[in-house]
């Protein structure tokens, strides 16, 4: 059965999203009327539209659409996995982590695995480590959220010590992977990313009918014929892929993977797992961010992860101190 709400409500933020995505295309140091957008994205018009439009800016607002989405589908079905607001890739390490095992590709520890690769290796060693030591209770309940905190910790601060210790020109390339940007991205870790979020979408469709079932108490869930161990397992390998990749491209912008889902839940029917809307309003909010990054203190630059946690961080003390983080109230 098709959900109205649900096809409305994805409708309606496509449609926001192509005008932000237009106002992106136009606005900045150079602003450039629309019409000339158009023209520029047909391959017409002068050489210096075409440059600034389709050089500069439309790459960066196809990374922000895929990193957007990919961070918040993550966080999207950790958060379902854990019953619980606070389990997304950010707040329990993933992100840290990912970001340390990219830096180190970059700053030359001898590692030489790309950075996609070496974000990837750092999102799993940081998921596995977080749900070890969370011992029985796996991804439920704070052990496994705390565990997190302590990992994502313990990266950041390896992740400083390498920047420390090696030349400003190391540092400085390795910079972006440390507050999150969408300026000059590898176009070979965007297609990575373009890739395996369309996988991990298919996957977390096919996912959605038993994570939906493991809301419900777990006797009733195994009742009901669903294999929580495999379903988790499977959740968590795809949370990893997506921040991963996210990751090797943008950097840590793990707030949009809170931010997004309970906006989606907000506006979606209770009760029903909102996908869609939540890789959406990822999209558009890592687009809106990067485009008040670009022009608030123009022609300065302010990256995208810091406009996120600026926005991102009074919703986190909110949710803490006024409401519950079970996913369910």
């Amino acid at each position: 059965m098709i959900n109205r709400r649900a096809v409305a409500l994805n409708l309606v933020l496509l449609l926001v999203l192509a005008a932000v995505s237009l106002a992106s295309l136009a606005l900045g140091s150079l602003s450039i009327p629309l019409p000339e957008v158009i023209r520029a994205l047909r391959g017409e018009g002068s050489p210096v539209t075409a440059l600034v439009v389709t050089e500069l800016r439309l790459p960066r607002l196809l990374a922000g659409w895929v990193t957007g989405a990919a961070f918040a589908l993550a966080g999207v079905v950790m958060q379902t996995l854990a019953r619980n607001r606070l389990a997304t890739p950010g707040i329990i390490g993933i992100d840290n982590a990912a970001t340390a095992f990219a830096v180190a590709s970059v700053v030359g520890t001898g590692v030489s695995l790309a950075p996609p690769a070496m974000a990837l290796t750092g999102a799993a060693c940081a998921t596995a480590l977080a749900f070890g030591l969370a011992g029985a209770t796996g991804t439920r309940g704070y052990r496994f959220i705390i565990s997190g905190v302590a990992i994502g910790a313990v990266s950041g601060a390896i992740t400083q010590v390498m920047l420390s210790a090696v030349p400003l020109d190391a540092a400085n390339a390795a910079y972006p992977w440390t507050v999150g940007s969408l300026n000059a991205r590898s176009p070979d870790a965007l297609r990575l990313l373009a890739v395996g979020l369309g996988i991990g979408y298919l996957l977390a469709l096919g996912l959605r009918r038993p994570m939906a079932i493991l809301q419900l108490p777990e006797p009733v869930s195994t009742a009901l014929g669903t294999r929580t161990g495999q379903v988790r397992l499977a959740g968590l390998a795809l949370s990893v892929l997506l921040t991963g990749l996210a990751v090797a491209v943008a950097g840590p912008v793990g707030l949009v993977a809170l931010i997004a889902p309970e906006l989606a839940r907000l506006a979606s029917h209770p009760g029903r797992l909102p996908l869609t809307a939540s890789a959406l309003l990822g999209a558009l909010l890592m687009t809106v961010s990067d485009l008040a990054g670009r022009l608030l203190l123009s022609p300065l630059e302010i990256p995208v992860g810091i406009i996120t946690a600026l926005a991102g961080s009074p919703y986190l003390l909110w949710l803490l101190l006024r409401q519950s983080p079970d996913i369910n109230r």
